[in-house]
């Protein structure tokens, strides 16, 4: 199985998840960004930009309140 790239969205801690999963990792970056744009200044909102490569998640962006912060990518 290949690499799957996720956004996913929470208003609240504990809260239900609405999650999209693309191929394309581009696709998931817009969404991410969409998303950022129309709920990001919620205070509890998470927004997160995950690559999962077989069934292990990598977030690579997390976006709350108190702003973005992107991880560290491994170094090769």
């Amino acid at each position: 199985m290949g690499i799957r790239h996720l956004a996913r969205l929470q208003f609240q801690a504990d809260g239900p998840v609405v999650e999209g999963e693309w191929t394309v990792p581009d696709t998931a970056q817009d969404r991410y960004t969409e998303w950022v744009g129309l709920y990001g200044t919620g205070p509890d909102v998470v927004i997160q930009l995950i690559e999962e490569t077989a069934g292990h998640e990598q977030v690579r962006k997390t976006w709350t309140a108190q702003g973005e912060v992107e991880a560290e990518r491994p170094r090769s």
